[in-house]
């Protein structure tokens, strides 16, 4: 075997301690990027058309959306003072600059400032709305959550390509069908006559009045959203679930690990970035209630208002007694700006902790 002569080997030196303190303080370049002739290329910033051209594609598919952005959340921008007036329609006399009635009101109203949210903090009905919108929509949460990754996980899981797609189709088809349907099926269950009660009746059984039951709302809520959503919801986490490396699945059942195990130190942990990402969008959303939902499936039972009113019911229902469009606008204010902090709030928390999950 050769052998190094001690010449070589004392030739050999590490590095002194003063050449590490002059790499340390010396600052870091960048090498410019070389050409094939050797002469340094300047980096291009920003965009230039044939950007625009090469990626045309994408762009084009922004593009929906983009309009979708600005013509619902960015032009009606400017009616947000409507929260702080007194708006009632007034109509342009014939020599006004402006000739658009909800325009020219829109300016020319008396401005009020924030009385506009005494309705909904000074209403006798506050407290009732707001716990049901707060409460219901981090129930919804944590239901999304479980079951979205529960359904994704368990299709993910069938190794039949063909009946994981009919098994998704069949849990994702309840997204499509409205509200409006949705409680005319739930009717034909609950209802006097209902499905239900004659099962209750055929068992020897009192009959329960579901729309006079204030109790039996808080499960009948969660459960149709259950069913409406967990297949809407499993969308993402699917798409999360298949870019997986397979490699660290046969890996761990190679070292003996069950489907559970499987679970609990490769999947869960994975998915949690999307889990924390999708869970700050939510919080965002917290005061807004799905108002198709709420007013659809009480089916106008006054007798369970305390278990189904929230936000946007009560919003709803205030504007057919007539009231000035600036109450409404306030309640939508109010409702977007705990929206925006809570979001900041949330994320900032997430950073804190895990500054690789944060949204920004």
């Amino acid at each position: 075997m050769a052998t190094i002569s001690s010449s070589t080997a004392t030739s050999v030196q590490a590095p002194s301690a003063a050449a590490f303190s002059a790499a340390s303080e010396s600052p870091a370049q960048t090498p410019p990027a070389v050409a094939e002739g050797g002469a340094a290329v300047k980096r291009r910033k920003g965009w230039r058309m044939d950007d625009f051209r090469r990626h045309g594609a994408y762009f084009l598919m922004l593009l929906p959306g983009l309009v979708f952005l600005i013509v619902f959340a960015y032009l009606p921008l400017p009616a947000i003072i409507l929260a702080f007036k007194n708006y009632r329609l007034i109509m342009p006399p014939a020599d006004a600059f402006i000739q658009n009635p909800f325009i020219y009101s829109l300016i020319n109203n008396d401005w009020v400032g924030l009385s506009n949210f005494n309705y909904i903090f000074r209403s006798p009905d506050s407290a009732i709305f707001l716990r049901n919108t707060i409460l219901y929509n981090i129930l919804f949460m944590a239901l999304s959550v479980i079951f979205g990754v529960s359904v994704a996980i368990g299709i993910n899981e069938l190794r039949q390509r063909f009946a994981a797609k009919i098994y998704h189709t069949v849990l994702f088809l309840p997204y499509f069908l409205s509200w409006i349907v949705i409680t005319y099926v739930l009717y034909a269950f609950i209802s006097q006559n209902g499905l239900v009660n004659q099962l209750l009746k055929g068992m020897g059984m009192e009959p329960v009045s579901f729309y006079t039951t204030t109790a039996v709302w808080p499960i009948l809520l969660p459960l149709a959203n259950i069913w409406r959503y967990a297949g809407y919801s499993s969308i993402i986490y699917l798409a999360t679930l298949t870019g997986f490396d397979q490699q660290l699945y046969e890996a761990a059942a190679i070292d003996g690990a069950g489907k559970w195990k499987q679970f609990k130190f490769i999947t869960f942990p994975l998915l949690v970035p999307t889990i924390v990402l999708l869970t700050i969008l939510a919080v965002g959303r917290i005061l807004n209630g799905d108002f198709d939902m709420f007013y659809s499936l009480p089916n106008g039972a006054g007798a369970v208002r305390n278990a189904t009113l929230t936000i946007d019911v009560y919003v709803y229902t205030a504007m057919r007694t007539g009231q000035p469009l600036g109450l409404p606008a306030a309640a939508a204010f109010f409702q977007s700006v705990i929206a925006f902090v809570l979001v900041l709030t949330t994320n900032a928390i997430v950073r804190k902790v895990e500054p690789d999950m944060a949204m920004f």
